[in-house]
């Protein structure tokens, strides 16, 4: 019982500091509960120091990979808007559709996808927030909206990743993951329109704008959904990628003919930003120059994903160019495609590696954004990166307490707090899993950040769960990897993410909260379509 109360406590200390009436900010909180749970590990669970330790500095390196990506993401944004190409976007946009509901699902529902099916690392949200942001929609609302919309194509994400590799320690047939992967994909699809009716009904201002534009809003949405559901049957790698990329050529020709949009002017006035200019449309060469930064960084994202093309395993190349005594603290590595690499981390078995150019932070971000300013001739990547770091300071010190925490909290992963609180879950539901399942996949990603490890985390629990509960273990996994992609909503580091790169302050918390309400929701919905499937 104290192992269980252990396990559970730095989780309601995170929640209780960033959600009361007085939050914290997650620079604090994170911290803090990191701190929490760094004691009970080792007075409670009384595992050996030298391997906590250990796991706090993995941390600390692990934390490299979000700085990193969301410098990356201010640092292009920054780019964006120094150069004016964000203006010339946002005219182009307004000249396709000033309808407010019609830019969201454009930016944040059918391109966001698309990027979650090249890139993941939480990439979507970083891109399309400030873009929606700098269209005049509110900061808060659309971190909130952009959260909740990079979920539906999440379960497969980059590639296929969290499916095929996310899974792969359950050891599960071609045949058995190909129905895991259609499951997950007809849930998703049945949840598709209220998840996006309700990220939607967070961003526009006039509530009143759902009802009169309900038919664009389950085009736009089925126009993504219905291909992935569709390629879920044959591959687990393209359901994302390809069902983003035939939503957003539809939810753009859709916009541009105002099929399903109600037009009338006074829903138009969301912000002086998002009304109708007098300004002539730009020509077609100004609209692609202005776009490269968007259009380039998706197109260096699909090449250097799809591993048919030989720069994936490239960038990845892991065999030491360069090796570096790095005395008790491990033996480090670094290849000739910058892969470092840190082993035995004080002469234990964890271990630390950073992809540097597969991560997408100088590639493409940094290198899209210097490529902007370059073909704009405007702006200074001076001012540019002054921008970036001083924006980067209070991410860094929470991102620093979030892999900490989380770190505490999965270590040793059969004995992990994480581990305790999915079995203590399990077993208060018994026969009735079927119906929460989803809810322990979104704990994993709550805690990790990432679908992939919640589903190597609690993959090979839930399908021991399935199995002892003569449950439908396909089922059971599909909901499994669902529940990943809908905890992306409230996971932490995403979170911080977003809230930085929108230079958000101390609102976390009120993020949390509101995102809390969604996940609720698509839960139950899930829970349902798995009694259904089941």
């Amino acid at each position: 019982m104290l192992l269980l109360v252990s396990a559970y406590l730095p989780v309601v200390v995170l929640i209780y500091l960033m959600t009361k009436k007085r939050s914290l900010s997650a620079s604090k909180a994170l911290p803090l509960s990191a701190f929490i749970a760094y004691l009970l590990i080792v007075f409670v669970f009384n595992f050996e120091l030298r391997l906590v330790n250990a796991s706090v500095i993995s941390a600390l390196l692990l934390a490299l990979t979000p700085i990193t990506i969301i410098a990356g993401a201010i640092f292009l944004f920054r780019c964006i808007e120094v150069t004016g190409a964000l203006d010339i976007i946002r005219r182009w946009l307004n000249h396709i559709s000033n309808n407010p509901i019609a830019q969201v699902m454009v930016v944040g529902w059918a391109f966001a996808f698309l990027i979650e099916g090249a890139s993941g690392f939480g990439t979507p949200a970083a891109i399309a927030a400030p873009i929606l942001v700098g269209l005049g929609f509110p900061a808060l609302r659309v971190a909130i909206a952009c959260l909740v919309f990079n979920t539906i194509p999440v379960t497969f994400g980059a590639v296929g990743t969290p499916i095929w590799f996310g899974l792969a320690m359950t050891d599960l047939s071609p045949v058995l993951l190909q129905d895991v992967a259609w499951k997950s994909a007809v849930i998703n699809t049945v949840a598709a329109p209220f998840i996006v009716t309700a990220a939607l009904a967070l961003v526009v201002k006039k509530k009143s704008q759902l009802k009169q534009n309900w038919l664009f809003i389950l085009l736009s949405t089925f126009s993504c959904t219905l291909p992935y559901l569709l390629l879920s049957q044959i591959s687990v790698e393209f359901p994302s990628l390809v069902g983003g990329g035939i939503g957003l050529v539809l939810t753009l020709l859709m916009a541009n003919y105002n099929i399903g949009l109600h037009q009338h002017p006074s829903d138009f006035q969301y912000s002086m930003k998002t009304s109708v200019e007098p300004a002539p449309q730009a020509s077609l060469f100004v609209m692609l120059k202005a776009s490269f930064p968007l259009w380039g960084t998706t197109l260096l994202l699909v090449v250097t994903r799809i591993p048919e093309l030989g720069i994936k395993d490239l960038l990845q190349l892991t065999s030491p160019a360069w090796n570096i005594s790095a005395g008790s603290l491990g033996e480090m590595s670094i290849s000739a495609s910058l892969v470092v690499k840190l082993e035995h981390i004080m002469h234990t078995s964890i271990s630390w590696q950073h992809n540097t150019l597969y991560v997408p932070s100088i590639l493409p971000f940094v290198i899209v954004g210097c490529l902007t300013v370059w073909l704009f001739k405007k702006g200074s990547l001076v001012s540019v990166v002054r921008h970036t770091k001083n924006s980067m300071k209070k991410p860094v010190i929470a991102l620093f307490g979030a892999l900490v925490f989380v770190n505490m909290m999965m270590l040793t992963e059969e004995y992990s707090a994480v581990s305790l609180i999915g079995q203590h879950l399990a077993n208060i539901s018994g026969h009735y899993w079927g119906f929460f399942a989803q809810f322990l996949g979104a704990l994993g990603s709550f805690f990790s950040g990432s679908a992939t490890i919640s589903n190597l985390t609690f993959g090979g629990i839930q399908q021991a769960i399935a199995n002892d509960l003569h449950l439908n273990v396909s089922t059971i996994l599909a909901l499994q990897s669902v529940g990943a992609a809908m905890g992306n909503m409230i996971c932490i580091n995403n979170i911080v993410a977003v809230a930085s790169i929108l230079a958000l302050q101390n609102s976390e918390g009120y993020i949390l909260k509101r995102s809390m309400l969604v996940l609720l929701l698509y839960g139950l919905i899930a829970g349902t379509m798995g009694i259904i499937l089941a």
